[in-house]
């Protein structure tokens, strides 16, 4: 980074936080002038079912350096962030929560480690605040996501990041509409860092982040980022080939040796239960990928805009 402070985009995916927008966008305004000598708040309305849209119309009508675009149904975060991150005009992108768990205050930290030299700035939570299956789920899906990225700090993600505006141009032509940001930033970028951050409590409503979304996640980063599924589907086939030979050795090996072979139609069964549900499991993982191909050709939007604040449209 230069030793000239960079401009900022702020990047906001906004799913029905109708009444905490007003605060976090007061708050952004009153820190972000003091840290750059330009920026903007980009607010992505991710198909919200409350007034989420008007109040963004609002806020881009009154605060010059609010801008506000809303998918035409709810993509997901990612899909949202992507959104925004391609609708950034300044030099260096921070994304962040709608929710005022991610303090504004804590930004020229992020900053100060981008300007250290990283190419991109993570702040977790000092401690994470969550049940039990919410925990699981949670870890579930950095270590998938870990495995996705090939980066020890996958552990230690969030969504408060911090990242030079150009790492978009490794992504420009991505399409597919399964959308993990944190992996395309491994497209372009090799320096990674985390720093503990204050988390403060959601002020409304509850996280849009169910236990059955999180292992959704894990399991789309998993097939769609990675080919370690295909990796433990083809050792398995292995294993199992190999158990079947050993298997096969003994029972002619006693037949040779004794006279006769293994009695029991339990046994037999058993075994063909084994090869049948391996097959099985292989054949899922295989036309999972299939899917995600069939996806790709019929070139399905990764997210499609409906309507922006802007006046000159949508720009890179």
């Amino acid at each position: 980074m230069n030793e000239q402070q960079p401009t900022i985009s702020v990047v906001i995916p906004v799913y029905n936080s109708a009444t905490i927008l007003p605060e976090l966008v007061r708050q952004l305004e009153e820190i972000l002038p003091t840290l750059a000598p330009a920026h903007e708040i980009i607010l992505v309305n991710d198909g919200s079912r409350d007034d989420s849209w008007l109040v963004i119309q609002e806020l881009a009508a009154n605060i010059t350096t609010v801008r506000g675009f809303t998918m035409m149904r709810n993509y997901g975060q990612h899909n949202a962030l992507l959104c925004g991150i391609r609708a950034a005009r300044q030099q260096v992108v921070i994304t962040m929560d709608d929710d005022l768990q991610h303090p504004p205050h804590e930004i020229p930290r992020l900053l100060a480690e981008l300007s250290a030299g990283y190419e991109v700035v993570y702040g977790f939570p000092r401690k994470e605040e969550h049940g039990l299956l919410r925990s699981l789920a949670s870890q579930m899906t950095k270590i998938a996501l870990q495995g996705a990225m090939g980066a020890s700090t996958a552990r230690k993600i969030s969504a408060f990041r911090a990242f030079p505006t150009r790492l978009r141009a490794a992504f420009a032509d991505y399409r597919s509409p399964f959308v993990s940001i944190d992996v395309l930033l491994t497209w372009g970028a090799t320096r990674f860092t985390a720093i503990n951050v204050q988390h403060d409590p959601r002020r409304s409503g509850a996280s849009n982040y169910t236990f059955r979304k999180l292992l959704t996640h894990a399991f789309n980063m998993m097939t769609g980022f990675s080919v370690v599924p295909l990796q433990l589907a083809s050792f398995l086939g292995f294993a199992c080939a190999l158990f079947g030979l050993l298997i096969l050795l003994y029972v002619l090996g006693r037949y040779l040796l004794l006279g006769y072979s293994v009695p029991g139609f339990p046994f037999l069964a058993s075994i063909i239960a084994i090869f049948s549900g391996a097959q099985l499991l292989a054949l899922g993982i295989i036309g999972e990928y299939l899917a995600r191909i069939h996806f790709r050709m019929m070139e399905r939007p990764t997210y499609a805009v409906g309507e922006t604040t802007d006046q000159g449209g949508v720009h890179d």
